[in-house]
């Protein structure tokens, strides 16, 4: 049997030297906190058999400090993302309901913590979770990838993170057009590099509709 190729990771210091990724602006995504915002962005979302998948938690700051975490939910399309916030009763449900649903591929990176506080907040199993670092693994990538990583080798451009957003209080309320930005482009992404390797593999677009 003829061993995989090995694939370097590139390092941070080579996707520094890129041009920047294209993200969504605000007018591509939509805030979600009522059970009415909810049942609309489900119903957008349903049309879709792949979704791009991210949550986001209020950091911990302190040694054996417990998260009760996610506080938000991201999911995305091609076209859109949907920032779902949880503190409504009705809308969790929502939500709960939409990651429960084998029917549609859920798309993202570093999906372990993600799943397991969905599991402990929201009671739902996660179902039909793609973990995209476990695809580049398999075509020879040995390290995880990460989106910034995975836009880098599929579209040679720097996927553009804020540090600043993603320590900030994702509990919050009110969520600033900053943390609108970082949160839902982790999505969109996903959806994105999950689209192109559909293509590498297949040589056509996958029809996510």
């Amino acid at each position: 049997m003829t061993p995989r190729e090995q694939h370097p990771t590139p390092s941070k210091d080579e996707i520094a030297l890129l041009d920047p990724f294209d993200r969504l602006g605000l007018d591509r995504i939509v805030l979600v906190n009522t059970a009415k915002q909810a049942h609309e962005a489900c119903a957008e979302l349903l049309d879709h058999a792949v979704w791009g998948f991210d949550t986001e938690s209020k950091p911990t700051f302190f040694k054996d400090q417990l998260s009760d975490g996610p506080h938000i939910v991201q999911l995305a399309t091609l076209q859109r993302a949907w920032v779902f916030q949880l503190h409504d009763p009705a809308c969790r449900d929502q939500v709960a309901a939409l990651l429960a649903n084998g029917a549609h591929t859920k798309a993202g990176f570093g999906l372990g913590d993600d799943t397991k506080r969905i599991v402990s907040k929201l009671a739902v199993e996660p179902a039909a979770v793609l973990e995209l670092n476990t695809v580049f693994r398999e075509r020879g990538y040995r390290k995880d990838m990460g989106v910034k990583g995975a836009v880098a080798v599929l579209f040679n451009r720097r996927f553009l993170k804020s540090k600043k957003a993603a320590t900030s209080n994702w509990a919050n309320p009110h969520l600033s057009e900053a943390q609108l930005i970082y949160a839902a482009n982790d999505a969109w992404a996903a959806c994105v590099v999950h689209q192109k390797l559909y293509l590498n593999l297949h040589g056509s677009c996958l029809d996510l509709a």
